[in-house]
């Protein structure tokens, strides 16, 4: 039976998917978007600092007034309305409550919420893919020990990658590589808050008026965010991780199965079976038609003749050697398509993406030339961004995760793109995000 069908039969049988969500702000406003147009879907709680702010993201995606009024979460369920608050532990603690939409973009608080929500015996949707990227694993172990699912969040390109993938291999085709476009040339990863309108051909006025965060479009523009992606994909699949950071390779659509073969047979892969992410742009600047910038693709290798063949006769546009192909969704729909993970999770108590083991990290990397006595101001920031590293490379180097380099003291200077490590830094051992960081560096011994 599918998901659609399913949620039909819990509506008609007024037994609906209870959902509470942390985080109204972009991604979570488009969620929200859609919950009104999913049968068997109670919205029953949202959870934000600004409770005011979210009526505002409510009302723009079309909420009506009273939908959002109820007095309390009881009276929530009660009415059939939603509840506001500030207080998330209110929301996740509550037992009738089935799924968690974690959505607040904060790592260090996200991790917080996954914690609480395992504790209280509630399946995870996490959006906050900066938390899954450095400690995702133990996140995954300590929900399946808790018999719950934590998942990664439909929409966002990390489990659409991963959705390829599981086609791919479920279908009996080997992985040769699979990842996301981006918009990359090498200077973008010194990018700041100041310049990256620039870059995206905006003034600061055009952005400020859209009410564009800065520095969240620097965390994509400089590298942090493919990383980040990269890294929840690569530990939710098994591929292998570039051992120097990403290549971003220039290539359209169709150039893709290319560029994403080994070099040994003309393409860039250190080996077959890793994470890439494709860029949009030329090394000179120039755009590349018909990009996948803004997608997902998987390529995947014919190992026989005959499967070689049946690509040559469905006109599967591969490789020159015809062996391999790449299948790809040009565009993604973010939060818009955060129902089939709450479907998922819910109804086949099945993850849209989860890390297995620890094969990868993002490490935070040096901007410039670092100073002791600096702070550092994580992704997107000033300072550093995220260099993406195999799991068992950022281990010997005692490497420090980029979800973890936000208001974080340097005690010692750090040059241009060194990547650095927890030696540099006055962290708070207390800090939970911290302790299950290092949790998970001792269980997963690499």
């Amino acid at each position: 039976m599918s998901l659609h069908r399913q949620l039909q039969q819990r509506a008609a049988n007024h037994q609906p998917i209870r959902v509470v969500i942390i985080g109204a702000g972009k991604f979570g406003a488009m969620y929200l978007s859609q919950v009104p147009r999913t049968p068997g879907v109670h919205l029953v709680g949202i959870a934000d600092l600004s409770i005011e702010q979210a009526r505002t993201n409510l009302a723009r995606v079309g909420w009506p007034a009273h939908q959002a009024s109820a007095k309390s979460l009881d009276d929530a369920f009660k009415q059939g309305l939603t509840y506001l608050t500030q207080d998330w532990q209110s929301l996740v603690s509550h037992p009738m409550v089935d799924v968690v939409v974690e959505c607040t973009g904060n790592p260090i608080a996200a991790v917080e919420h996954c914690l609480a929500a395992f504790a209280h015996g509630k399946h995870v949707v996490n959006v906050t893919v900066e938390a899954d990227a450095f400690c995702g694993p133990l996140l995954a172990r300590k929900a399946s020990d808790a018999g719950l699912v934590y998942s990664m969040a439909f929409g966002d390109q990390p489990a659409l990658i991963c959705d390829l993938v599981d086609w791919a291999r479920t279908c009996g085709f080997p992985v040769t590589a699979a990842g996301r476009g981006h918009k990359w040339l090498p200077h973008f990863c010194e990018s700041t808050p100041e310049t990256v309108w620039g870059y995206y051909g905006l003034t600061p006025e055009q952005a400020q008026r859209g009410g564009l965060n800065p520095k969240m479009f620097n965390s994509f523009l400089d590298g942090s965010k493919p990383s980040i992606e990269c890294t929840a994909v690569a530990n939710a699949t098994g591929l292998h991780v570039p051992s120097n950071g990403l290549l971003y390779p220039p290539a359209s659509v169709e150039d893709i199965p290319f560029v994403t073969r080994p070099k040994s047979e003309g393409g860039v892969l250190e080996q077959k079976g890793m994470v890439e992410v494709i860029s949009s742009l030329e090394a000179d600047g120039r755009v590349i038609p018909y990009d996948i910038r803004m997608g997902v693709w998987v390529t995947v290798e014919a190992e026989t003749d005959y499967i070689k063949h049946c690509f040559e006769e469905y006109n599967a546009h591969t490789d020159p050697s015809g062996r391999y192909f790449t299948l790809y969704k040009r565009w993604h729909l973010i939060g818009l398509e955060v129902g089939m993970s709450v479907a998922s999770v819910a109804l086949r108590g099945e993850a849209t993406g989860v890390a297995q083991g620890w094969h990868a990290d993002v490490v935070a990397t040096a901007k410039r030339d670092l100073k002791a006595g600096e702070m550092l101001d994580g992704e997107g920031g000033y300072t550093v961004w995220g260099k993406l590293l195999p799991a068992k490379t950022s281990a010997k180097m005692g490497g420090l995760p980029l979800g973890l380099a936000h208001q974080v003291k340097l005690v010692r200077d750090v040059k241009k793109g060194q990547s650095l490590c927890w030696d540099d830094v006055a962290m708070d051992p207390q800090l939970p995000a911290y302790r299950i960081r290092r949790e998970m560096e001792s269980l997963f011994k690499l």
